[in-house]
């Protein structure tokens, strides 16, 4: 017997809630505070509709950072230079940023924490790497070294909001210094 619970959702709901979603994140990205009106308008679905889907603006949100970070864990996925990997981050940091900023006021941290976690996942693999060949230093932990990195991303963004650092001059800017505070110290003879 399929109940109400375990009925699968027609195919228009199915599209809806991706259209929901869609428009949710492009709302978020052009204005953190978007209503839940104009994301049904922007969705092209009533707010009757957007509300079955999404109860909540939070709900949305969520939804709406879930995308973005699946969208950010497939481009780094097997990323296998380090370098490539922060110029693939900052863009995809740079275009959701206003996501993640509403997110973080609306979410809960360990909501937050899981996300980060999926996104960091290749870094995590490339320090490992690195530490392993001797082209990481190894005198710090994994967790911190991803930690500087994580935070160095962070603080890129925030001087380009601030209005301090170009964004199309950001990656040049923080390439190397990513770099620099992962690279083995020279070997001293």
């Amino acid at each position: 017997m399929v109940t109400a619970a375990h009925r699968p959702r027609r195919a228009d709901a199915e599209r809806n809630s991706a259209a929901i979603v869609d428009a949710g994140l492009d709302c978020f990205l052009a204005d953190p505070q978007a209503s839940m009106a104009a994301i049904a308008r922007a969705a092209g679905v009533s707010r009757v509709t957007l509300y079955s889907h999404f109860p909540t603006r939070e709900a949305l949100l969520d939804a709406a950072l879930d995308r973005a970070v699946t969208e950010a864990a497939a481009a780094l996925e097997g990323e296998r230079d380090l370098a490539h990997l922060v110029r693939t981050s900052w863009r995809l940091l740079d275009r959701h940023s206003a996501v993640f900023a509403a997110a973080s006021a609306a979410l809960p941290p360990e909501a937050l924490r899981e996300r980060h976690d999926r996104v960091l996942a290749p870094l995590r693999s490339l320090v490992v790497r690195g530490q392993e060949a001797g082209e990481v230093r190894g005198d710090l932990s994994v967790d911190w070294l991803v930690t500087v990195v994580y935070s160095l991303v962070h603080a890129a963004a925030a001087e380009v909001q601030a209005g301090r650092l170009d964004p199309e001059r950001a990656p040049d800017v923080l390439t190397p210094t990513v770099l620099g505070a992962l690279a083995a110290p020279p070997a001293t003879g």
